[in-house]
This record gives structure tokens, sequence and C-alpha cells, in this order.
């Protein structure tokens, strides 16, 4: 545990965390329980951003293009295998595991690329067909018999906001503190340099001896504040939930042109990137959720029948170079970054290892390759 001295009296470190999505709650969690004094700041509600609005798919089986960073993600998936223990599974975790397929020849032969590498990095994936998942896995989907179809059994989903309540419910009952519907607006800092006060846009002003910048899609204007540049790509998705009787599969899949995946009893999430594409052409939201609704019915038949409820487009927090900024930034002393994309399957093993890095001073080097000073100020 990290303390300050005061005087003659020690106490405590106060961190405010700034956004709580899956990321900060993550950081927050794990420093509360260690010890720390913990404020948690948002300006809107805990995991209603951007961690309610993605897909929300735990994996690695995607980020194979540095192996530091499928290395990181493969102790993303075991740290919440952790989690779950720790403060139970329900209404958050759905370990059942991942499809994949395609109708183009081109994209089917790197897929089966990828299996090959990642059969060699001992990453558990077996190749179906079309025939064997309906029979055993899924038989409400719509697929030629002999289509590959990959199945990754370690992989998962995650009701994001669920867990961000749970866990932000956790520290706030060891003492933490939350105030939601409030933004940073200052960040103060003393002579040396080092953070100081959080000034807030409801008027009050926290002493505090730590900031984690957390803010997501904001983050770059968080780090502002502190004078630090934080290049960031602008990457927006758009996510459709819809409704039906009976949700008719249990897993997250990518089918041809479309993702799909459970969200509760009732409710699923739909997703893809050629949608995506379309978003900067003006095309309202609205029908580019009809859009995914459609390819999903003929991915899932059942769903003729199910209903959009809402869809939004949200902007990715994704650092310049499409990796993660994770750390302390040398030149101002008690501010600390935790952005990514990836945010879900990234959330636990990050909010362990910053908190452990800003309570112990130690840096872990799973984090090496993902320092915030890779990017200049």
């Amino acid at each position: 545990m990290a303390f300050v001295r005061n005087g003659s009296v020690q106490r405590p470190v106060r961190v405010a965390v700034i956004g709580v999505g899956i990321l900060g709650a993550g950081v927050g969690w794990n420093l509360s329980r260690h010890g720390a004094e913990v404020v948690f700041i948002d300006a809107g509600q805990p995991g209603e951003g951007v961690t309610n609005w993605s897909f929300s798919w735990v994996n690695a089986s995607n980020k194979t293009a540095r192996k530091s960073y499928f290395d990181l993600n493969v102790a993303g998936m075991a740290a919440y295998r952790e989690l779950a223990r720790t403060v139970g599974p329900d209404s958050w975790w759905y370990p059942s595991g991942h499809l994949r397929w395609t109708d183009d020849p081109a994209a089917e032969a790197k897929l089966l690329e990828t299996v090959e590498l990642l059969a060699r990095w001992d990453y558990r994936v077996e190749v179906c067909t079309g025939a064997e998942v309906r029979r055993r896995l899924e038989p409400a989907l719509a697929m030629p018999g002999e289509t590959p179809v990959v199945f990754y059994p370690d992989e998962a989903w995650v009701h994001g906001r669920h867990l961000v309540g749970r866990l932000v419910g956790q520290a706030v009952a060891s003492g933490a503190e939350h105030r939601s519907g409030t933004a940073v607006c200052d960040i103060g800092t003393g002579a040396d340099g080092s953070i100081r006060t959080v000034a807030l846009s409801d008027g009050s002003r926290l002493d505090v001896d730590i900031v984690v910048n957390a803010a997501g899609p904001s983050a770059a204007h968080v780090a502002e504040l502190v004078a630090r540049h934080l290049p960031m790509r602008r990457e927006p998705g758009v996510v459709t939930r819809i409704s039906c009787a009976q949700v008719p599969i249990r897993r997250a899949m990518h089918a041809p042109h479309i993702e799909i995946r459970p969200d509760g009893d009732a409710s699923m999430v739909l997703h893809s990137r050629e949608v995506d594409a379309l978003i900067d052409t003006g095309e309202d939201p609205a029908e580019l959720g009809r859009r995914l609704h459609e390819s999903a019915r003929h991915v899932v038949p059942e769903l003729g029948d199910s209903r959009i409820v809402e869809t939004r487009v949200a902007n990715r927090p994704i650092p310049a170079d499409g990796y993660p900024s994770v750390g302390a930034v040398p030149s101002v002393p008690g501010y600390y970054e935790a952005v990514s994309h990836s945010g879900i399957t990234l959330g636990p093993v990050i909010g362990r290892l910053l908190a452990a890095e800003i309570l112990s001073g130690k840096r872990d080097e799973m984090l090496a390759d993902f320092r915030p000073e890779r990017f200049p100020l």
C-alpha cells in the first residue's frame, strides 16, 4: 500500500480516476482493494459510455499483429477468469467461446493462416464445418454445411455495464468515492510539476496525489489539462441493440458482413466494420441500424420477428498507433494513462498492472511496448 506524508502524518495515497468505463473501473477497484483512497469521476454514469456500446468480445485471436500485444490480451483473458472467481460471474461473464467464418475466399485463406499461427502460439482453436457447428454448437445459424468455421473455445463476451457497476459498487463499499454527472475541467500541479488538485464542472475542487486518465474518447482532452499531447485516432463505430422473444444463439460470432452476440435473455448486439465505413457518408444512424438488422436476419433466420431497440455511434478510444497507452508520464509526476481500444479484453489486466505500478512504483515488463512516453510531448 502506498502512503504520502502530510507534515508528520502519513495517509493513504489519494487517486482520482477520470472515466468510469471498464478501464477506469478496473484500475479504481484494484487500487481501492489495496488501500488507496479512490475518487471515481465521470461526466456520465458508470459503464454507460463506450463500454456499453462496444462489441464486448474478450479475445486474443484478433490481436496477432504484434506478439507482445497478443500476449497482453491472453493475459487479459486469464485476468477475467480470475476476476469472475473473485467478484462472482453472474450477470456479466459469458465464457461460451467465439465463432468466425466468412464467405470471401481471400478472407477465408487469411483466417486459416491465422489459425495456424495461433496454434503455434498455443492458443486453443478448432476448425469445424458449418454442419458440425449447427449440430454441436449453434443450431439456429444459417450457413453452408461445408463452410470452414473457426471456433475459439476460450473466448467470451462480457456485459460491460454490469461489470463496471459491480466493480464500482464494491470499491464504494470499501470507502471509494463516486462523482458522476460531473466533468474534470482543470488539473492543478505544484511547483515541482506534480499533480495536486482536480477541479470539476460542478464547482468543487479535490486534493489528490495521482490522476488516472481513463477517459476513453475524451482522453486527449484530459491529457491537454496537464499540457500532454496524446494523439488519438478518429474511428467511430455503430452498434445496434435488438430485442427478441428469446435469444437464439449462445455465443459471440463474426459471420459474413455482421458481428452478433447475445446481450441477455431477450436482447442482442450487432456490429459490422462494413457498416462502420458508412458512418461518414452522412447516412442516418437509424438506416445503419437497419442494415445491421437485415444482415443479422440472414445469418440467424429466427430473428425475423426481432426489432431494433437503439442504434448508437460511439468513438473508439484508440491511440494513434493502434496500441494502448498505459502507465506513468514521467514529465508529469502523479499523472497516469489507461487508454486503449480492446478495453473490454484488457480492462482487468490493465487494472491490475497499473494499480500495482501506482502503489509500488514498479513497472511491469508486460506493458513495456505500450508506455505513454512513446508519444513525444
